[in-house]
Order: structure tokens, then C-alpha cells, then sequence
């Protein structure tokens, strides 16, 4: 009994001195490199943080491509504003051929370019300046600024591209340009006087003649 209890303690005194090796080894580890299981936590949470920024860049991409332009059906608005009696008129009018396809950003660079080199007749109405009010797809409004010229005591009536129109009494400046008037629907002794500048005195007799040859 004595052989057999010394080969036992022979084979299980090293097998337990193994497993306190082993677990002293292991707090050891943890000891000299507790970094390690951070390092492996962090790498799992930055492999799941791209997923977001891919869903926005494809969202940012999305709204790009959904920018709203100008048709043939969207609605144009221009309100006429007279800075002077502080009146104004709003009408809707056919939206321009060159603006059809254009984003906001191009339609804005468009009007900037329009109030810094206006047309000649918009200046000589007394055009001073504009302002973007809406846009979308759906309608576009925009205001149109003027200092009316002030008219005088006379005008007077004149042909353009066989069309009567208005000048002061400087005969320079054009105070009506789109009378709807054509010079050869009016009597022929009319189209005489009108061709030579015809005289009109005070703003009753002109709009009395522009409502008689009107169509």
C-alpha cells in the first residue's frame, strides 16, 4: 500500500504543479498586455461604423440627382414694382425658352447677369433692379424693380419695326414700346403724321388714342 500510495502522489503532485503554472502564465498575460481584448473590441465597432457613412454618401447622391429644373409647364410669375407710387402688378407669363432645363443655381446666375446688363428698352423704362422670390419645379416667381420715368406735359408718337410707339418729349426717350399698334392699320393720314413724329399733348389725348387703335 505504501508503493502504491507514493506512485500516486508520484503522478498527481506534477500534474497539479502544471495547472497552477498554466493559470499563473494566463494572470500574467492580462498583467504585462491588458490591451490586447480592448484592441480586438475596437476593431469590431470601427468594421461597423463605415456602413453609416456609405448610406449617406448614396443618399447625398440620391438629392443631387432629384434637383428641381424648369419646364415647358412651370408657371412664371413676374410682379412689376414701381418704387416710386410703391405699386406693384403680378402676371404670369410664358417662362422664356433659354431658362427650360435650368437648375435654381443656373436660373439665379442667369437673372445676375440680367440685372447687370439689362436690355436697352428695360432701361429706358426705368429698370433698376430684380429679385428671385420663388423656385421649383413647379413655378418661378421673380420681381422686377423700376424707377418709371416720369412723363411730361407732351409726347410723342413714332414708328419701330412698323409699330407706333410713345417717346417723351425729348424724342429720345421711349416712354411706350409695345403699344400693339401696327402703322398700317390706322388711317392713311395717321400713318403720315405718326411717320413725321406725331405730336400728342397730355396723358388723357394718349391713352384716348391708344384705346381707339387698339386691338
Amino acid at each position: 500500500m505504501k508503493v502504491l500510495k507514493g506512485i500516486s502522489l508520484f503522478f498527481i503532485y506534477p500534474l497539479i504543479m502544471l495547472l497552477v503554472g498554466f493559470l499563473c502564465g494566463l494572470q500574467t498575460e492580462r498583467f504585462f498586455y491588458p490591451g490586447k481584448e480592448q484592441k480586438q473590441e475596437i476593431t469590431q465597432e470601427s468594421s461597423l461604423s463605415v456602413s453609416p457613412k456609405r448610406e449617406t454618401t448614396k443618399d447625398m447622391v440620391t438629392v443631387t440627382s432629384q434637383r428641381e429644373r424648369l419646364t415647358a409647364d412651370t408657371k412664371y410669375w413676374v410682379e412689376e414694382v414701381d418704387v416710386l407710387r410703391k405699386t406693384s402688378v403680378e402676371t404670369q407669363r410664358p417662362l422664356p425658352s433659354q431658362y427650360i432645363g435650368m437648375d435654381r443655381e443656373q436660373f439665379l446666375a442667369m437673372m445676375e447677369n440680367y440685372q447687370s446688363a439689362p436690355p436697352l428698352n428695360e432701361l429706358e423704362q426705368g429698370f433698376e433692379s430684380l429679385e428671385v422670390l420663388a423656385f421649383s419645379g413647379e413655378q418661378v416667381r421673380v420681381r422686377m424693380n423700376y424707377r418709371y420715368v416720369q412723363p411730361g406735359q407732351g409726347f410723342y408718337l413714332a414708328v419701330i419695326d412698323h409699330e407706333v410707339v410713345v417717346y417723351l418729349e425729348d424724342k429720345e426717350t421711349v416712354y411706350i414700346n409695345d403699344t400693339g399698334i401696327m402703322l398700317d392699320t390706322l388711317p392713311e393720314d395717321m400713318q403720315l403724321k405718326i411717320i413725321e413724329m406725331h405730336y400728342i399733348e397730355g396723358e388723357g389725348n394718349l391713352y384716348s388714342f391708344l384705346e381707339t387703335y387698339s386691338s
